[in-house]
């Protein structure tokens, strides 16, 4: 008996085996077999005796080109988690390195993202690819968070889905460049890799599109080389032929208009050439600021109910193209087909919202379309799969709304959702279905500051990280799941966006042509409000878009202070020579028009204020 003791507590370790021989489990021993903290869980950990420490010796060793770029983005977030700087070394290694390794031999056991970690005198990560020896590094920067021990053991950890995800509709109001670099590296460091961002693009064919809302290509640029290096792989969407008004609300002849002559500014006509022409163009202009092998066309909400009976046009191209049974569904998923290959020739695999796949079409969807499923339809996500497309779980539980509706991310998490569970129908296993996503959306665009939104997504980007990777209840409570996610806290080189780098009180602020005085006052989230004599300043005027004045142009002006009214925040940024006023929903530079009045503008049409401010 002595014997089959000891050989139990070699191989299964001392508290599992004192639990199998019916023994009591010492305090110590339970905690050596809990699997260290992380997010998502480590679902397999064999623990192991001491511990690994980290110390100014500590060395990261790589020889591929590979793992080398791994371990220099380590490096530098090792170096913003403030642990110093870590050399990227080649050879042998020694107690207290840390060794990155890309094995393409262990792509069976690890797949494209698993990896395997060992701690001991040393660690080892490794992976099958390059993205799967990053993950392994995510881990241990989560291990490092609370100190310079790693316990020792071992895990091998590879994704239950292989999409990820994060989506984010920057399409009508703006969100910054900061803020979204933030997301990147928050996703990154909980093991997401998909972020899909409806935007739009500065356009040089189209300039008559570039009304605000947009973003430069050099920005894009900017983000989709941060998340090639983070291996967030973005995925861009311009919705369509539904919600176009952002690029086509100058160009009425592609504008659909019905019996009345009435024209929609946000459908497309799918029944001219020139709309379909006009469409691929911007494809072929994002693929030269986008590197990922998705097109997110969007599709949905083109029509609702009846709406196809006010365009007869419709009717007609679809029984011209495929006969006296077609209905005007069918022109629809026409478009989307051709959407399809096009895309398709360019190398990219298309992907659509569910919601226009209704059954009223007698012309199939293209069969590798992935389908995102984020509303209840006829057609439901079973027969999708059953049809052959990939399926991933956006559903509308997982939706944060600009003022409005938040995902219960404690109900999800007590409930043990995962991304089996679509909206209106569970299914019985993970066949075909590639993941889940959040969304964001701008609904009531003024309803919460980009800070207030980041404040809502953190817990559940965290819990869709756990659900989409491993077991979806690792603690026994969501306020246990919570402790995990504060354990491992922000990812390193996140940026503070809520600081004011300014003094609250009275200063008096000038800018070449105009000069006020104004009391600023640090709001909750991180931005100022401007207290004149006569009250707070705000946007204020012009055509209004999710309830945001979104013009260039648009005054802004004093008016009564109401501290819940965001379009009255400002962010206080600071720039060489001074300070630039944004403000926190429009994402425009206030500065002074030609006749003095203070007016927004993007930063890019017209050179933005620089103000010196003066306490006084």
């Amino acid at each position: 008996m002595a014997e089959v003791r000891r050989r139990l507590l070699r191989l299964l370790g001392v508290a599992v085996a004192l639990t199998l021989l019916g023994a009591p489990v010492p305090a110590a021993a339970r905690e050596a077999v809990a699997a260290p903290v992380t997010v998502p869980a480590l679902s397999d950990w064999t623990p192991q005796k001491g511990s690994y420490r980290f110390g100014e010796s500590t060395r990261l060793v790589a020889g591929s080109a590979a793992e080398r770029r791994v371990a220099h983005t380590l490096a530098d977030d090792l170096r913003s988690a403030g642990h110093g700087r870590v050399p990227v070394v080649r050879g042998a290694a020694r107690a207290g390195d840390i060794v990155v390794g890309v094995r393409a031999g262990r792509a069976g056991a690890l797949g494209a993202e698993g990896y395997e970690l060992r701690a001991a005198d040393r660690v080892l990560i490794t992976g099958a690819t390059e993205a799967g020896a990053f993950l392994g590094t995510r881990t241990l920067l989560q291990l490092l968070a609370r100190g310079d021990r790693v316990p020792a053991g071992r895990t091998v950890d590879v994704p239950r889905f292989r999409e990820r995800g994060v989506g984010v509709c920057a399409c009508y109001v703006h969100i910054s460049l900061p803020w979204l670099e933030n997301l990147v590296r928050e996703m990154a460091y909980h093991k997401l890799n998909h972020l899909l961002l409806e935007l739009k693009v500065r356009s040089d064919a189209h300039p008559e599109a570039n009304t605000w809302g947009y973003y430069t290509k050099d920005e894009i640029r900017r983000l989709v080389a941060l998340g090639a290096r983070y291996h967030v792989e973005i995925v861009p969407e311009i919705n369509s032929p539904g919600h176009m008004d952002p690029w086509i609300e100058n160009r009425p002849d592609l504008q659909l208009t019905d019996t009345d002559g009435v024209r929609q500014p946000a459908r497309l006509d799918i029944t001219r050439p020139e709309a379909f022409a006009y469409y691929t163009s911007l494809i072929d202009e994002y693929a030269e600021v986008f590197t990922s092998g998705s097109w997110h066309m969007g599709a949905d909400e083109y029509m609702l109910g009846s709406d196809f009976a006010r365009y007869p046009q419709i009717l007609r191209y679809a029984r011209q193209r495929y006969g006296a049974d077609a209905t005007p569904q069918d022109a629809f998923v026409d478009f989307v087909n051709r959407v399809h290959a096009y895309a398709a020739a360019k190398g990219k695999r298309l992907r659509i919202w569910n919601d226009g796949l209704t059954g009223a079409n007698t012309v199939p969807v293209a069969a590798d379309t992935t389908v995102e499923h984020w509303l209840g339809v006829p057609v439901g996500p079973g027969e999708l799969r059953a049809r052959g497309h990939a399926l991933m779980n956006a559903s509308y539980a997982l939706y944060l709304i600009r003022g409005g509706f938040h995902s219960d991310t404690e109900g999800l998490y007590d409930q043990r959702w995962d991304p089996r569970s679509f909206e209106g129908e569970r299914l019985p296993d993970a066949r075909g279905i590639t993941g889940a996503k959040i969304s964001l959306w701008p609904d009531n665009g003024r309803g919460e500051t980009e800070n207030e939104v980041a404040v809502g997504l953190w817990p559940a980007l965290r819990h869709l990280a756990q659900a989409t990777w491993g077991d979806p209840h690792p603690d026994a409570t969501y306020a246990g799941f919570t402790a995990r996610a504060a354990a491992v806290g922000r990812a390193p080189g996140v940026r503070d966006l809520t600081v004011l780098p300014v003094t609250e009180g009275t200063h008096t602020l000038r800018t070449p042509g105009t000069s006020f005085t104004a009391e600023v006052r640090r709001t909750a989230d991180g931005y100022a409000t401007l207290r004149t004599a006569e009250g707070c300043l705000e946007v204020r005027g012009g055509k209004l878009t999710l309830n945001v004045p979104l013009e260039p142009g648009t005054l802004v002006t004093p008016r009564t202070c109401d501290e819940g009214d965001t379009l009255q925040r400002w962010e206080v940024r600071r720039v060489a020579g001074g300070f630039r006023l944004v403000n926190a929903v429009t994402r425009m530079a206030v500065g002074p028009a030609d006749d003095g009045r203070l007016v927004q503008y993007p930063e890019d049409q017209r050179a933005p204020a620089v103000w010196r401010l003066t306490a006084t």
